[in-house]
């Protein structure tokens, strides 16, 4: 609190250190919902501790700095001394000792009720949120009008007459600073230099026609990436072959995409590993549910996120990927479902390593995912309390983000009965997509596959996708 302090000097500031009623955590869930508010308690700090926070500001601020008034500990409420502080500060005295009214208010406009006070602003607060959000299409076109700047590049590369000039460079060079905004002030960027990886790893699978391997990075110091390596068995010496980075979601580990034919996935790392591409299913962190959120939640206070770790983690995983013997390092594509499709339209733009990213039972009008209170699919009723990010509204959705990866090829997989969201948000939102890369004139390098299922790895129109811009033959 104390760095926040030192925002509003110098202007007057006035610390009562006071208590405040118990919240021992959040209400139960209601019947329908499924699931509650973010985890966490309301309990006053001990005197101690407001007391040499509100030293600390000194420490933070130059020599000779404005006063300010002192902590007061120790009262239920507003306390006399430190409305006696306030009052000296605006040059007139309050005094404790006054003597005051023997008569105490009468209330005459019938019996107050603080709860419907509580609700009816709460209301107004969420009218003016979906108002909001229903704008939200209007003010991300003036923070970012990506048809706009696509049709500029077109223009622009028309009139050369020697052909020098695409469309499509002149479009990364016209988003190169939303690219930047995107990373640095919606998701944040850890700037510490990444750790040599240090790779080490061990044998964990022996199938017919590929081998796996465990593979533990370093990142940070007490930060590491870890993943699992799929070998085809008929690479030949000196050969260098396509990677696809198989991305797991929500509380998933690198094996759910390789083994058990687990629900979601169906198997579709090792699939590919059949097909000869060489295969890396790393680990998100998005693991053990509130752990990870609360990771989050701390990462907000240094202006980070989760995905400050992830990608950080991805860098590194580039960084080993790109010295193995076996990788062709401009042949490396994201594919990811669930929370790795969310990676998948997050990360890859960020690192243009990724030479495509596919996004599967994911894509979104995001807006609408994170703050609806009129529709089933949003995140307001359910347990992911840490989908929002910074403005993310009013700047990036998901057409946006694509912008960012573009004009690297780009995919949706999409099952029509995936819970995730309706099959009219995701059409919407790729429409825009779509859009874009026809006005750059890269119509080939973006697709969309609708299929009879639910929020699941389809592993048709994608497989053929990677295929075909990864050009490595069908089997």
């Amino acid at each position: 609190d104390a760095e926040i302090a030192t925002l509003i000097t110098p202007r007057t500031l006035v610390i009562d250190h006071s208590q405040f009623p118990r919240v021992d955590g959040p209400p139960s869930v209601q019947p329908g919902r499924r699931g509650g508010a973010a985890l966490g308690m309301l309990v006053t700090p001990i005197n101690d501790r407001g007391i040499t926070e509100s030293e600390r500001i000194f420490t933070l601020l130059p020599k000779g700095f404005r006063e300010f008034g002192g902590a007061v500990s120790g009262h239920a409420g507003l306390s006399e001394i430190a409305l006696s502080e306030f009052a000296d500060f605006f040059g007139f005295e309050y005094s404790v000792e006054e003597k005051q009214s023997q008569f105490l208010p009468v209330e005459v406009g019938g019996k107050f009720d603080v709860t419907e006070r509580q609700r009816r602003q709460v209301l107004e607060l969420e009218c003016f949120i979906q108002r909001l959000v229903r704008e939200s299409d209007h003010t991300r076109d003036k923070f970012f009008p990506v048809t706009a700047l696509a049709q500029q590049a077109k223009a622009e590369a028309a009139k050369d007459p020697m052909n020098r000039v695409t469309p499509s460079a002149k479009f990364s060079e016209s988003t190169a600073k939303f690219r930047e905004y995107f990373r640095d002030e919606v998701l944040g960027k850890f700037d510490d230099p990444l750790l040599p990886f240090h790779a080490r790893s061990r044998k964990i699978y022996d199938k017919e026609k590929w081998v796996g391997y465990d593979v533990v990075l370093d990142v940070f110091p007490d930060v590491f990436a870890w993943g699992v390596l799929l070998l085809p068995k008929d690479l030949k010496p000196g050969e260098k072959r396509p990677v696809v980075v198989c991305q797991h979601g929500r509380n998933g580990v690198p094996k759910v995409v390789i083994e058990n034919d687990e629900k979601a996935y169906h198997d579709y790392a090792a699939k590919l590993a059949e097909r000869g591409f060489i295969v890396f299913a790393p680990h998100n962190p998005y693991r053990g549910e509130d752990k990870y959120r609360f990771l989050s939640r701390k990462a907000n206070c240094v202006k980070a996120s989760l995905f400050s770790f992830i990608l950080a983690q991805h860098e590194q995983i580039l960084n080993w990927l790109s010295t193995l013997p076996q990788v062709d390092p401009d042949r490396i594509a994201f594919y990811g479902l669930s929370y790795g499709g969310e990676t998948a339209v997050r990360i890859p733009p960020l690192l243009d390593r990724y030479c495509l990213s596919i996004c599967s039972a994911d894509f979104n009008d995001w807006a609408r995912k994170v703050c609806s209170t009129d529709a089933k699919y949003s995140f307001m009723f359910t347990v992911e309390w840490e989908m929002p990010y910074f403005d993310m509204g009013s700047t990036f959705n998901y057409a946006e983000m694509v912008a960012l990866l573009a004009p690297r090829p780009f995919m949706v997989e999409r099952g029509h009965w995936d819970g995730v969201a309706p099959d009219e948000w995701v059409a919407y939102e790729y429409a825009k997509v779509r859009r874009m890369y026809d006005t750059l004139g890269l119509g080939d390098r973006t697709d969309i596959e609708f299929f009879d299922g639910l929020h699941e790895i389809n592993g048709k129109g994608t497989f053929e996708f990677l295929h075909k811009h990864l050009k490595w033959p069908k089997p």
